[in-house]
């Protein structure tokens, strides 16, 4: 990946608005930054969607290894400053827009949940999730 790369990205993620931006939650950059600590090719987090389930989209995530052409590359910040990179393909981007991603344990469960004001109805074991009418017309 050059620098090239990853600036254009970030200019692409910044021409969205602030409200558009992806968020993290203290809990999830700590995760995801203890993670990564044993990943060291890894820029940050690659979120997306892919059709899936009964409800017509899911979430997907790994570590962002490289900077794709149509990736938009985001600087989520905490509220105590920590900062993690986000990367998101374009075409993803309209589903998850003004998502956070946050750490959740329950009980025994631990997972990265995303808290997305795009969605309207999940599927009852909560693995997809169908957004707003408008949204669905970008994905």
């Amino acid at each position: 990946m050059t620098n090239t790369a990853l600036i254009q990205a970030k200019e692409r993620a910044a021409a969205h608005s602030t409200a558009d931006q992806l968020g993290v939650t203290e809990a999830a950059a700590a995760h995801i930054q203890r993670t990564m600590a044993e990943q060291p090719d890894a820029l940050g987090l690659r979120v997306g969607v892919t059709k899936s389930g009964c409800s017509g989209f899911g979430y997907v995530m790994d570590f962002a290894q490289s900077i794709e052409p149509n990736d938009l590359a985001f600087i989520a910040k905490t509220a105590s400053g920590e900062e993690l990179l986000i990367v998101c393909d374009e075409a993803s981007f309209p589903v998850i827009k003004g998502a956070t991603l946050d750490y959740v344990v329950n009980g025994l469960s631990r997972l990265l949940q995303f808290n997305n004001p795009n969605v309207v109805d999940s599927c009852g074991c909560g693995e997809s999730f169908t957004i707003k009418e408008e949204d669905a017309t970008h994905a």
